[in-house]
């Protein structure tokens, strides 16, 4: 594809844009108690400019701490949290990318249960969205007329501070767009009832930026054109609010879908696909005559094919910037293969913030927040290295371990690379892990790495005798409990990887975890009647909720049967005897089972490896604790960085 449409320059306002890629406005949870933002957010901001991005908005940017109540992005109170801002703006523009604030008052009835110290603020006394039974409290109009102070006086401190332009988050169901939205507005007063009435709040805001900031710096205001949830605000409604938004001074919509109410639109996982919010696009052309940004899971296919329908004259990449921070220069090179892919895992981005309370990184790029401290460097000590099993662990390490110069050989004993990824990738949804894949096989080629497929090592092969360091990433196999008439059934890996065997017109999946539903998802989709069955409450109970939010609609509307609660007994020719909690049996009919009761490290050799040359070996991945490809993949740079 020709990609040269991404990189024309554009305007906003008087602000000129020097291509059409734009950095999702995501926050880090990497703030300071005091308001700061931390050197690490620095680096991590600028080494995306420094990979060729147009323009970067940062995640929001609160006005007061005690309006916050949501991740630690900083706090726009008082002056003295204008030098690090600045040397933000300032690490950003040389690269003559420009840096757009996006400014919040908070998350109102959004605020997490574990970051929430007080009950949250919202335009009425509506239950808080993570707790039925704490009720917000509804601003009085003299609180928001504070808040519209507050705006007036962050947004000069943020334009003292030296950024390009200011971005109004009023998205996915925060405090403004609470106020902008029938469903979560119930005032009777100026700013609740009418339209007009909802939308004074926002234009409030927008005027007393515009008062603060003069006629010239560039405002955008962020808002999902449809909240996707009964009641919530509908496309329909939305398109009389950016006609408001324009006449009020707005220099640019940033538009896409979606609300807390249904929480895989606002990170959207790979279950959605690509560019699945674009279709608010077009209704918004035809609205207004501003600038449109849009965000979605987008690849730089649908970023070029949407640029040309001219429905948006910017495309939004969040989670993409982050796993390939040089996305942008690498396709103005010609590198389109070197970009590494996103999989839409949410697991060290939105995961790590949501489940850890600490900051973000990457699963596919583990230097993601420690820009400055994983620096790769060339070593003045080049080792011969060799790396045992060739899954995203074993490639990581080999990949990293050869760009600091040493000599690194990846035994695979497989036909092909790619270990456990290869049947995870297998369903049409995770497109994405197919390319992770393919990248990093072409990183292996690119780097010099010395690979030898079909190979199985031994204990006593000289290889390892001759070897300076030995990484062994030998990964899992498949658990087969000892359950009568286990023998008859197909083991997951296959059943991803051969679905021929997946025979008849019933498939049933004893065990529900992750890999399970995803193939029974495939399966469902391929047209066959499909079974899953779990001894626990839930499937996919070690998944994300805001991934499960997608997968558990997905299995349901495919036709899939979820008996959880219940533990397998036998499988027999023509189904399973199960027993549920209670204690009695059921016996459900199916042609082909699959085993799928999860995966058990593949540690055997790796064990004897490392007694034999302890001094020298390190296990990574799977082969020393099971867990995700994140997890292996950080393990595997890890290993490699400590060789000095």
């Amino acid at each position: 594809m020709n990609y040269e449409k991404l990189f024309t320059p554009f305007k906003i306002g008087k602000m000129e844009v020097k291509n059409r890629i734009v950095m999702s406005p995501m926050g880090l949870n990497a703030g300071h108690i005091d308001g700061t933002i931390d050197k690490a957010e620095i680096d991590y901001w600028e080494e995306r400019a420094k990979g060729g991005t147009g323009m970067i908005i940062t995640g929001c940017l609160f006005l007061t701490k005690e309006l916050a109540q949501g991740s630690l992005e900083g706090y726009l109170d008082k002056t003295s949290v204008i030098p690090p801002l600045t040397t933000l703006c300032e690490s950003v523009q040389r690269y003559g990318t420009k840096i757009c604030a996006q400014i919040s008052c908070g998350t109102g009835k959004n605020a997490f249960a574990n970051m929430l110290g007080k009950p949250p603020v919202s335009a009425s006394a509506i239950p808080s969205m993570f707790d039925e039974d704490l009720i917000c409290h509804a601003l009085t109009a003299d609180e928001i007329k504070q808040i519209i102070k507050e705006f007036s006086f962050s947004a000069k401190l943020l334009k003292d501070a030296g950024f390009d332009a200011i971005e109004v988050h009023a998205h996915a169901g925060y405090l403004i767009d609470q106020f902008m939205s029938a469903v979560w507005n119930k005032r009777d007063d100026e700013y609740g009832g009418t339209l007009e009435k909802r939308m004074r709040f926002p234009v409030e805001i927008v005027e007393a930026i515009r008062g603060a900031v003069g006629p010239d710096m560039p405002i955008l205001f962020r808002i999902a054109c449809k909240h996707h949830f009964e009641g919530g605000r509908t496309i329909e409604e939305t398109m009389p609010m950016l006609k408001i938004l324009e006449e009020a001074g707005v220099d640019a919509l940033d538009i896409d879908s979606g609300s807390y109410e249904n929480i895989d639109y606002i990170f959207p996982p790979a279950y959605l696909g690509d560019a699945c919010m674009q279709d608010v696009c077009e209704d918004a052309r035809k609205a207004v005559s501003i600038p449109l940004l849009n965000s979605g899971n987008h690849t730089p296919e649908t970023a070029v094919e949407l640029l040309e329908s001219g429905n948006a004259d910017f495309i939004m990449m969040g989670r993409p910037l982050i796993a390939e921070p040089h996305l942008a220069n690498k396709l103005m090179a010609g590198k389109r293969k070197e970009i590494r892919p996103c999989i839409r895992c949410n697991e060290d981005c939105i995961g790590r913030i949501l489940t850890r309370l600490t900051k973000i990184s990457c699963s596919v790029n583990p230097a993601v927040g420690f820009e400055d401290r994983f620096t790769i460097k060339k070593t003045a000590n080049p080792q011969n290295i060799v790396v045992i099993g060739g899954g995203p662990g074993g490639m990581e390490a080999a990949r990293t371990a050869s760009l600091m110069g040493h000599k690194v050989t990846l035994f695979e004993k497989e036909s092909e690379l790619g270990g456990q990824l290869k049947s995870a990738a297998t369903p049409p949804f995770k497109s994405q892990l197919r390319q992770l894949v393919v990248w990093y096989k072409h990183q292996m080629e690119l780097l010099n790495v010395t690979v030898h497929l079909n190979t199985e090592l031994t204990v006593d092969s000289p290889e390892l005798e001759h070897a300076d360091r030995i990484i062994v990433a030998t990964g899992a196999v498949p658990v087969t409990p000892k359950i009568p008439g286990i023998e008859n059934a197909v083991d997951i890996l296959t059943a991803h990887t051969e679905p021929q065997k997946l025979v008849g017109e019933k498939i049933i999946f004893c065990g529900g975890g992750l890999s399970a539903c995803d193939s029974a998802l495939e399966t469902a989709m391929n047209g066959k009647k499909v079974a899953i069955i779990e001894m626990l409450d839930e499937v996919a109970i070690n998944d994300h909720f805001i991934n499960k939010a997608a997968l558990i609609p997905m299995l349901l509307n495919n036709g899939v049967e979820l008996y959880t609660g219940h533990k397998v007994l036998e499988i027999k020719p023509d189904g399973v005897k199960t027993q549920k909690k209670d204690g009695t049996e059921e016996f459900i009919p199916g042609n082909t089972i699959v085993s799928a009761f999860g995966m058990v490290s593949n540690n055997a050799f790796a064990k004897a490896v490392d007694a034999r040359y302890h001094l020298k070996t390190r296990i990574i991945g799977d082969s020393l604790k099971v867990g995700k490809v994140g997890g292996a993949i950080r393990e595997g740079m890890y290993a490699a960085l400590s060789v000095e």
